[in-house]
């Protein structure tokens, strides 16, 4: 028979992301409505360890799922990378009756779901993370909010760029995944975006883009380029010596990750709080919320994490295409 589930515990953990705050909003009242307990864990993993754990009801999560970042906080947690630090927070889970997790976060964090799962905890991840980066999903939640803060911000660098005839780098978030620049790159019109999953790091071609340009009138030259390269300030002193336009730097950071969730990271984010939810009153564990091919669906977090994403050679193709 499948385990019954009274009380539901859910925690952000990792990167904070728009949206998170729908998803939890989404769990605790859907929870209540089912019947069930709920108990808020503050600062992910290593709330959990130190015990930071509230009750939670209807009006905890009132006036929240227009707000950016996450009401319970997050923070990394080494300790919880042990098998001690995992038989710890399985422990406490019991002492505090929560037989069931709902773990908001990225892939380091449905590997802690996956070793509490091991452990007897009921437990199930939703994708959270502006990075887009877990392959078992088209969606995360937080993506949406990003790449158009992301956008909005390179728009009007783009401004500046034209009205002083210069070259701007703008560096994207995105960690090792090139997700962010490359929407942007094709939202913005840039001429060049940088992915750590394309990039040759043959620096002359962008300067031979750029030459070739300005030749052909062009008075502005607009790069995205991703986190996972970086370096955007030593590159750009780079090329403003070997092609004589004036280039600058413009890191965009943490402003991607924060911000009032789009209409989309707030629908999304509800309907897979909802879901995962349904599936630990139904008994699983060790399961991840995905968005896949149009629909809502779950997968198992170890089939989940052996997965690998990509970026679509098509969409890439189209950009490079488009910037010519």
């Amino acid at each position: 028979m499948p385990k019954e589930i009274h009380t539901i515990g859910v925690l952000t953990s990792g990167g904070d992301a728009p949206g998170m705050n729908a998803a939890i909003r989404a769990v605790v009242r859907r929870a209540i409505v089912q019947g069930k307990k709920v108990k808020g864990i503050k600062k992910g993993y290593n709330g959990l360890l130190n015990e930071e754990i509230i009750d939670m009801d209807v009006t905890s999560v009132s006036d929240t799922i227009q707000r950016g970042g996450t009401i319970l906080y997050t923070a990394r947690c080494q300790e919880f990378l042990t098998p001690e630090g995992q038989k710890e927070g399985a422990r406490i889970c019991e002492k505090h009756g929560i037989d069931g997790l709902v773990v908001i976060g990225g892939d380091g964090s449905f590997k802690g779901a996956q070793k509490l799962a091991a452990l007897g905890i009921n437990t199930v991840g939703l994708p959270g993370t502006i990075d887009l980066d877990i392959a078992c999903t088209d969606y995360t939640i937080g993506f949406d909010t990003a790449v158009n803060t992301a956008m909005e911000a390179i728009d009007k660098v783009r401004d500046t760029s034209t009205s002083h005839e210069r070259c701007s780098i703008i560096e994207v978030m995105g960690r090792n995944a090139g997700y962010i620049a490359l929407w942007c790159g094709i939202a913005n019109g840039a001429e060049d975006i940088l992915l750590p999953e394309r990039y040759d790091y043959d620096e002359q071609k962008l300067i031979d883009s750029i030459i070739r340009n300005r030749k052909l009138g062009k008075k502005h030259h607009i790069i995205v380029n991703a986190e996972g390269i970086g370096h955007s300030a030593s590159m750009a002193r780079r090329i403003e010596a070997a092609t004589g336009m004036e280039t600058r730097a413009t890191i965009l950071g943490h402003m991607q990750r924060g911000g009032n969730p789009t209409c989309r990271d707030r629908v999304y984010a509800s309907v897979m709080g909802a879901y995962a939810v349904d599936l630990l009153c139904e008994g699983a564990s060790n399961r991840v919320v995905a968005y896949k091919d149009g629909r809502y669906t779950d997968f198992d977090i170890d089939d989940a994490l052996a997965m690998q994403k990509d970026i679509s050679e098509y969409v890439y193709g189209v950009s490079r295409s488009l910037a010519i």
